[in-house]
């Protein structure tokens, strides 16, 4: 059975000899349909199959990579009598020469409870009391943090720049506590980012190892080979 026409996918019938499947999966005769859609099809399956196979690899790639960073840093856990295996924090590992480095980030997903709305109050109420000679650049933090985006998102950076202010007042402490406990850890997800470079004096360049960052190399006419 030609694989270019044959589908079996998801335990679904294989598609007999001379015919293809169309969108809405009926059989149509192969002579019934042009040589320019029957190409176009046997180019999608042909890079189809180039991507499942590449998105395989990177994925045992990023799995052994973890193991690498983990067993490599369990080494020092045991020269100090530490817990191995525990939670992995942002990590960078580095080549003796400067010139090769791998870095290892952790990002939380954080939701916001409803003790965002006290906090905002608590805030609110904390400025309203100040005197009128009561720096404005702080309200202005305040209603910044609490503005949301088209999406309907806070900016957690300016949010979160509030907790750093240092205000010696009991209510501004009470809204930073309710800041504070509205923060929930929904999961996390661990990156990992590869640089060189030239010496270590230079800048590092990242090696790309997904598609959206890939290029291909340019001969030097200015054209991709």
């Amino acid at each position: 059975m030609n694989n270019d026409t044959a589908q079996e996918t998801g335990g679904a019938p294989a598609v007999p000899d001379g015919y293809m499947m169309d969108s809405k999966g009926r059989l149509v005769p192969e002579h019934l349909i042009g040589g320019h859609k029957k190409l176009e099809a046997q180019t999608v399956r042909k890079i189809i199959g180039y991507a499942e196979d590449l998105s395989r690899q990177v994925a045992r790639f990023k799995g052994h990579t973890f193991d690498d960073v983990a067993t490599f840093l369990d080494i020092p856990a045991e020269k100090y009598n530490a817990p191995r295996g525990g939670a992995r924090g942002n990590v960078t590992l580095t080549s003796y020469d400067g010139c090769m480095k791998v870095t290892v980030a952790v990002q939380d997903f954080l939701a916001f409870g409803p003790e965002l709305r006290i906090a905002k109050e608590l805030f609110d109420a904390c400025i309203s009391k100040w005197t009128v000679g009561a720096d404005g650049k702080v309200r202005a933090l305040v209603d910044h943090a609490f503005q949301m985006d088209k999406q309907g998102r806070i900016d957690r950076a300016a949010l979160f720049s509030l907790r750093n202010l240092d205000i010696d007042d009991e209510e501004w402490k009470a809204a930073v506590a309710a800041l504070n406990d509205s923060i929930h850890v929904q999961g996390s997800r661990e990156y990992v980012r590869f640089y060189t470079r030239p010496n270590s004096r230079a800048g590092w360049s990242p090696i790309a190892v997904d598609l959206a960052s890939a290029h291909a190399p340019r001969n030097g006419n200015g054209n991709q080979d």
